[in-house]
């Protein structure tokens, strides 16, 4: 079986997007969620509402980057856990809209990222995708989970991987 970009990817941004959805219900009905949004984990760091627009930016880039298209443009307006819970929803539509082979076909093509301070990155599209855009999506979808926990909302490890009860089986009977 050969390497495929698309499925090592899209399907867990999906899967940790709605899990993110999921945390932000859970969320709101234990915590207030006008300081939830604006919660950090450090003075330096982004607020909960940046790192959720984050890791959709980094995953809508990736799929737009890596097909050559253009992804849908967020604005980074959200001040609520229902306009975040949209924001992922429209990320989600987006990546099952992607054609998967464009994706693949992504592997070999030069991404370049310029920085507001006109510093950037160049990179082939795997290296992209495996070197920067999965780390980088999972640190902010990993951040808006331990802000919430960091505030005492009622999260655990089951909640991160909240995507893979399916495949749970029960132990053996003893």
């Amino acid at each position: 079986m050969s390497y495929s970009l698309y499925q090592s990817s899209v399907p867990g941004f999906i899967a940790m997007l709605s899990n993110i959805k999921n945390w932000l219900d859970k969320a709101a009905g234990q915590k207030d969620e006008a300081v939830l949004i604006e919660a950090k984990l450090a003075p330096d760091m982004f607020a909960l509402a940046r790192q959720v627009q984050i890791a959709s930016d980094t995953a809508k880039g990736a799929a737009a980057r890596l097909t050559g298209t253009d992804g849908p443009a967020m604005p980074d307006t959200e001040a609520s856990f229902a306009e975040l819970k949209q924001r992922c929803d429209k990320t989600i539509a987006y990546l099952q809209s992607v054609d998967a082979a464009a994706y693949d076909a992504g592997g070999p093509r030069e991404v370049v990222m310029t920085f507001p301070n006109g510093g950037g990155v160049k990179f082939d599209g795997q290296t992209y995708l495996t070197g920067f855009v999965q780390p980088n999506f999972y640190f902010h979808a990993s951040m808006v989970y331990a802000i919430l926990r960091a505030q005492g909302v009622d999260l655990g490890k089951q909640d991160f991987l909240a995507h893979l009860a399916p495949h749970m089986f029960a132990p053996p009977a003893s």
